[in-house]
């Protein structure tokens, strides 16, 4: 076990088909930043871990046990996120869920995981075979302006914070947000050195280079970077500039380079900035492992190889690096690092060691601080409302009937996850009905929303055809409302929009399926298309479709596609994958059919709607023990 935990140099190599070199010294993988937990909440609002558990096959996110024992992590900084759209006790409320999130990981996986509060605690947990897990708090929103509520995240086990998320806090400025406090101000100063105290990593991702400068100056230990690039080789607002990289030797700060090709790439975050209509008449750049290693190169150069970690954002990224797309993958940017020369004290360095030489500095200078002092009793500015700062948030979507087949209801769902349904024609239930969501969901949604451009659409969308719904949406946040007529005209964005708000607000049991999105659902399993699949469920459409003609069903046409997650879907939603055609075969023999093929014919191995290779062999093992 402690092997599988450690890398072997030879090993990596015969992975991936390279000639055997002298093996690598064993060393502790310490990836400073996964979003598993946000992943399961957006999966399962309730956050049962049953509903993605990671110790089967989990292709239809990064993270699974067989693979990160598979790509030699020994610890892990499991993030406990939540959006800036939740603030005040809303925001703690979510941050405290989501560490009970991973507490119950802890108890659900014992011989897998334990949590792990010192560094010394990590080379001890990963002795022991396991995999050290530590909490990291994504953003400052989350301690609600009040140092006790950071020293009670920090008693529950939380060893890092990242000082702001995508919103400047009102004590630090944001890289998102607007110039206002020139970094920090003196209770953001006072924040720092409560987390020095403490023992806590300060995490100066998402920060503006500002607050960067301001934190290192204040800052009586290392800090970190817990997910972030360089500038230099990338102009993206997350990635460290070079003069903030030269402060580090100094402080002994570590950058954990991530593997977000946004942030990797600058022709990606070119791409990234175009338009939906640009983009689709420019193909995606390819983003590789060679780009991420040579961020690690030009640190290295800045810094200095004491300051250079790893922090992947895995399951917390919309895009991916082939060559590193997964928690399996760690050893392919090991094997890069060796080929350009990197020593095995290097790599012993970048895999783990610098951070874990910094968290102990840290407990160090906490053991000093405690002696002189107490904790703190500043206060903070005043603390936000329960409800999020911004103003209060409401989403609405309103269907309308076609000729007396189209579902005709209004669904409205509020900030605090209050939604009312209000069933007209053509639906499985009439009348008003309300429920409750969670409000993470909510705020997440809205913020998606926003982001997506739809304060930026027209009011309305109208084409010159007949015998269809109008689709009615709006969205009230940060004190805009939006609404937006779309009769069949409205962009590919809008669309998916309105799919989300069905999903999100759980609707689906209420109303009846379009027939139309019942025969769409055909079209997209055979070309694979996930997202399509996701659209069409939400609004009704039937998983559990089978072919009169043939008993064809429609998670056995999704399984000849090759995408494993189109497949998991339908049989989430209610597809039998055991269901056997009139010859006799299942979904699996379909899979099985595939990799047939894949191997006779290796140049067919794309996924029709993604250009993604074919998963048959994960096809396979979801569906059956092989």
């Amino acid at each position: 076990m402690v092997r599988s935990l450690c890398f072997s140099f030879g090993v990596v190599l015969s992975m991936i088909g390279l000639a055997a070199q002298r093996p690598l010294p064993k060393a502790i993988l310490i990836d400073g930043h996964n979003d598993y937990p946000w992943a399961l909440r957006e999966h399962d609002p309730a956050r049962d871990l049953d509903t993605l558990d990671i110790s089967k096959p989990q292709p239809s996110i990064m993270t699974d046990i067989a693979r990160l024992k598979a790509g030699g992590v020994g610890g892990q900084f499991w993030s406990v996120y939540v959006p800036v759209e939740l603030q005040g006790q809303s925001a703690v409320t979510a941050t405290l869920e989501q560490i009970d999130i991973v507490h119950r990981m802890m108890r659900k996986y014992p011989g897998t995981f334990e949590l792990a509060l010192t560094a010394e605690d990590v080379e001890r947990i990963h002795a022991r075979g396991k995999i050290a897990s530590m909490i990291g708090m994504e953003g400052g929103h989350s301690i609600d302006n009040s140092l006790a509520n950071l020293r009670m995240f920090f008693r529950l086990g939380a060893r890092y914070m990242t000082l702001t998320h995508t919103a400047n806090t009102p004590w630090a400025d944001s890289a998102n947000g607007p110039v206002e406090h020139h970094g920090l101000t003196p209770f953001g100063e006072a924040v720092v050195k409560e987390m020095n105290w403490l023992g806590m990593l300060v995490d100066l991702s998402h920060v503006s280079p500002e607050t960067m400068a301001a934190a290192i100056r204040v800052s009586e230990a290392p800090v970190i970077f817990s997910h972030s690039d360089a500038r230099a080789l990338n102009d993206h607002i997350r990635n460290v500039p070079d003069d903030i990289l030269k402060m580090l030797p100094e402080n002994g700060g570590v950058v954990m380079v991530t593997f977000v090709p946004g942030f990797v790439s600058a022709k990606m975050n070119a791409w990234n900035s175009l338009s939906k209509d640009e983009q689709a008449r420019q193909p995606m750049p390819k983003v590789t492992v060679r780009e991420v290693a040579d961020h690690i190169d030009h640190i290295k150069t800045i810094a200095g190889i004491d300051h250079i970690g790893i922090g992947s954002d895995f399951d917390g990224i919309t895009q991916q690096i082939p060559d590193l797309n997964d928690v399996s993958k760690y050893p392919v940017l090991e094997t890069e690092l060796a080929r350009r020369g990197y020593k095995d004290a290097d790599l012993r360095k970048i895999m783990g060691e610098n951070v874990l030489r910094a968290w102990r500095q840290a407990e160090q200078v906490s053991k000093r601080l405690q002696a002189e002092r107490g904790p703190s009793t500043m206060l903070g500015p005043k603390q936000a409302a329960t409800t999020p700062a911004a103003g209060p948030i409401e989403i609405t979507i309103e269907r309308t009937a076609c000729f007396g087949v189209c579902p005709d209801y209004k669904v409205s769902i509020k900030g605090d996850g209050t939604v009312t349904y209000e069933g007209h024609q053509f639906v499985r239930v009439t009348g008003t009905r309300t429920w409750r969501i969670d409000p993470a969901a909510v705020a997440a949604l809205a913020s998606e929303m926003q982001q997506a451009g739809y304060f930026d659409l027209q009011d309305e969308y109208v084409a010159r055809v007949t015998d269809n719904p109008t689709t009615w949406t709006s969205l009230t946040m940060s004190g805009r409302t939006k609404r937006i007529k779309d009769y069949v005209a409205g962009p590919p964005k809008l669309k998916e929009i309105e799919s989300k708000i069905d999903q999100v607000s759980g609707v689906k049991q209420y109303v009846s399926p379009d027939r139309k999105d019942d025969d769409a659902l055909w079209s997209a399993a055979a070309d694979g298309d996930a997202r399509a699949i996701t659209a069409l469920l939400a609004a009704g459409a039937d998983a559990k479709q089978v072919r009169g003609e043939d008993g064809v069903s429609v998670v056995m046409q999704a399984a000849a596609s090759g995408d494993a997650e189109s497949v998991r879907m339908l049989i989430d939603a209610g597809g039998d994958p055991a269901l056997r055609d009139r010859g006799g075969r299942n979904a699996a023999d379909r899979a099985r059919d595939g990799i047939e093929m894949v191997r006779v014919h290796p140049e067919r191995n794309l996924v029709q709607a993604t250009g993604r290779p074919r998963q048959y062999e994960l096809i396979l093992k979801l569906l059956t023990e092989e």
